[in-house]
């Protein structure tokens, strides 16, 4: 076994080879089987598997099908003769042009297939990630007066921005296995992240400055406006506007670069040749990763709410005595402990689901779109061990068991 996956482009910093992919009409050629003559007439038959008679000869008359109705071109599947064959799928996904559904149900299966990696890395960090918050609450309980949520979230972010960037290491090579349809142990995903571990927060730091220079050199106008006492309304709403129109670049931007992370971490770029490559991989299809990133987001935050609501019903039930209490006393700032520590449980528990789909999503999107620019699924299936014929197909889903790389 290599330490990296063995379908890494290794001339990753090249141009996309966007028309690298056979074109959709090829014919496929089967093993064993000789394709008929380009002006050879299908021959009619009444059903499937039904005595053809020779070639050139036509059948008698009451055997052909009804106007208008072509004879199938082979067995119904279309596996042999003239139709398309199947595409392999040796794990989650089919090694083809993906989409919106088979994303979605390739980030689903990757969950349940590898639920004892990805569940239980998600569930350490979940937890780690809500101890230190409900630590910094209940270390503080609101002797900070109005700064106790800013001191909380100064403490507890960035432990949990870099959990998250370890997580998603880690998860980048349980989804690129279970491509392959093989299993991954955490220790072996450890194994294959660490050597990129650090340009990955790196590369996380600098997409975060990016964005966020962006929003700030926007609103800097109005800040230094604010600053200065003036207090003219017109002036006022147009310095906003300024500063709310550089929200959407922000965000064009960050789908731009949004492939960077799976970029490094599979193809060993660096930092500023992942961001490069990103941008190349998303021109032309911005609204369409845009449109599944949103789509993601929204589902696992439905999800969220759905699984932390019943925690926060219970926390208001179980504090709302103390919490009354603090408010006729004029103390806004803190919450019970009670209702802490069950917000928490819910935190992790909507954490532990929903953080391995939104991962396993960013890189289902890197892995599509170099399929369709890049043919990376030829690739894929030599990597599994499935058979390949004539350079334009894949020769059926069976094949040899997928090689441990």
């Amino acid at each position: 076994m290599t330490d990296t996956p063995g379908w890494a482009s290794p001339g990753s910093s090249e141009p996309p080879r966007d028309g690298a992919r056979p074109p959709a009409d090829a014919p496929a050629a089967v093993p064993g089987q000789s394709a008929p003559p380009h002006d050879a007439p299908p021959a009619w038959g009444t059903a499937p598997g039904a005595p053809q008679p020779p070639y050139g000869q036509q059948p008698p008359y009451g055997q052909q099908p009804p106007y208008g109705q072509q004879p199938p071109y082979g067995p119904p599947g279309g596996q042999f003769g003239w139709g398309a064959p199947p595409s392999p799928k040796p794990g989650v996904i089919p090694l083809r042009p993906l989409g919106l559904g088979e994303i979605l149900d390739g980030a689903v299966s990757t969950v349940r297939k590898h639920w004892r990696v990805a569940l239980g890395l998600s569930f350490g960090v979940a937890v780690v990630q809500q101890g230190v918050a409900l630590g910094a609450q209940l270390a503080v309980q609101g002797d900070t007066g109005e700064l106790t949520p800013v001191l909380t979230s100064l403490v507890s972010l960035p432990l949990a921005g870099l959990l998250s960037v370890i997580a998603s290491a880690l998860l980048t090579m349980v989804v690129s296995r279970a491509i392959l349809g093989q299993s991954v142990t955490l220790g072996e995903a450890w194994r294959d992240a660490r050597p990129r571990t650090l340009q990955l927060i790196g590369l996380t730091l600098l997409n975060a400055l990016i964005l966020g220079g962006i929003i700030l050199l926007g609103f800097t106008p109005l800040i230094g406006y604010a600053l200065s006492g003036a207090a003219e309304p017109a002036i006022t709403a147009l310095l906003v506007i300024v500063g709310t129109l550089s929200l959407p670049v922000a965000g064009w931007l960050g789908i731009q670069l949004s492939l960077a992370a799976p970029a490094l971490m599979l193809e060993k770029q660096g930092v500023i040749a992942a961001l490069s490559r990103s941008r190349r991989l998303v021109r032309g299809s911005w609204w369409r990763i845009f449109g599944i990133t949103l789509l993601s987001t929204v589902i696992a935050w439905v999800v969220s709410s759905v699984i932390s609501t019943p925690f926060t019903v219970a926390g208001m039930m179980l504090g709302w005595s103390d919490l009354t209490s603090q408010l006729d006393a004029g103390d806004s700032t803190s919450m019970p402990t009670a209702m802490l520590v069950t917000l928490a449980i819910g935190g992790i528990l909507s954490s532990t689901i929903t953080l391995p789909f939104t991962a396993t999503i960013g890189v289902l999107l890197y892995v599509d779109q170099r399929i369709r620019r890049e043919a990376l699924d030829i690739e894929l299936a030599r990597a599994a061990g499935l058979p390949e014929y004539g350079g334009t197909g894949w020769g059926g889903q069976g094949g040899p068991a997928p090689a441990r790389l």
